[in-house]
């Protein structure tokens, strides 16, 4: 008896298996900015998404809106790409903060979109403003800046300041007289609700779930935290004092409060004389004893009066 290996199944039968119509099947698409959307609209698993796609498109129809996880369709991509002279503005017109990561994405976007970005120069490409270059501060890129303002302050006060090749629970090794410090920076851009400075200090454990809760870093992997807050004020704590925990209150560590970088993250606005606190007794000790530097010189910023933070 002889087995078939194949079974011509007609395309009626298909039709008929299924619980969506194609008429539902159009206004899915229409409605939603995703595939996994449309199959939710039509009561299906997201596993359904491949058969949609095909009947999607021998439907021929269009997708351009959907943005999946982004928050741009592809419509938004070609109107920006379009109206910009550089990659940046296309990035602030869309509405996306302009870090590599996310210039990179847009870019493989584009091309596999096949958009035209010859137009698209490098802002290092143009003419030199005759204005004084001045842009507004962005708090949210204090997160990405945090680590160059640690290297400053160390470099400043004559210690030698090293990244790790690898990723390490640490991001700084600064050598001082004391010996190599495994520094940890960390960066908290405004208050919250409350008005208090709550910086987050813990660690992601190594788990694909993003939705995972912090966890305090082992105090014997990290010397010190460097906290630079949105107003400028810049700690240096040990981890013994932060042990076990994964955020603080950054007011109530005001003796290790050691500097003030608030001319950086004001737009051109003068210092005030006698504005900013005397050196903590805690900064006198920690950059003065343990690095043989003198505050008074090379605080991070110096005012009249020989007052200094």
């Amino acid at each position: 008896m002889s087995v078939p290996l194949f079974t011509l199944v007609h395309m009626d039968n298909i039709q008929s298996r299924r619980t969506w119509t194609d008429a539902q099947l159009v206004e899915a698409v229409e409605s939603c900015p995703s595939w996994r959307a449309v199959a939710r609209a039509l009561g299906l698993k997201n596993t359904s998404t491949g058969a949609i796609r095909r009947h999607a498109a021998r439907l021929e129809l269009d997708t351009s809106h959907f943005t999946g996880q982004r928050r741009w369709s592809d419509q938004r991509l070609r109107e920006a790409v379009a109206a910009a002279s550089c990659w940046a503005d296309v990035l602030v017109d869309l509405g996306i903060v302009d870090n590599g990561a996310e210039r990179v994405r847009v870019k493989g976007h584009a091309v596999r979109l096949g958009l035209d970005c010859r137009h698209l120069k490098s802002p290092l490409a143009q003419p030199a403003p005759i204005e004084i270059f001045d842009e507004p501060v962005r708090p949210e890129m204090l997160r990405y800046s945090a680590a160059a303002l640690a290297m400053a302050w160390f470099t400043l006060r004559g210690c030698a300041v090293a990244l790790p090749v690898e990723p390490q629970e640490y991001d700084l090794l600064v050598t001082t007289s004391e010996g190599i410090q495994r520094v940890q920076v960390k960066s908290c851009a405004a208050r919250n609700k409350r008005g208090y400075w709550h910086v987050g200090i813990g660690r992601r454990p190594y788990v694909l779930d993003k939705t995972a809760g912090k966890l305090p870093y082992d105090p014997e992997s990290i010397d010190l935290f460097f906290i630079v807050l949105g107003d400028g004020s810049i700690y240096v704590i040990p981890s013994a004092i932060l042990a076990g925990r994964t955020s603080i209150s950054a007011d109530s560590y005001a003796p290790y409060r050691v500097g003030d970088a608030s001319s950086l993250l004001r737009s051109g606005a003068p210092a005030v004389a006698g504005a900013p606190r005397r050196v903590s007794a805690y900064a006198r000790e920690f950059v003065g004893s343990r690095f043989l530097v003198n505050p008074k010189v090379f605080a991070f910023d110096v005012y009249p009066g020989g007052q200094a933070v």
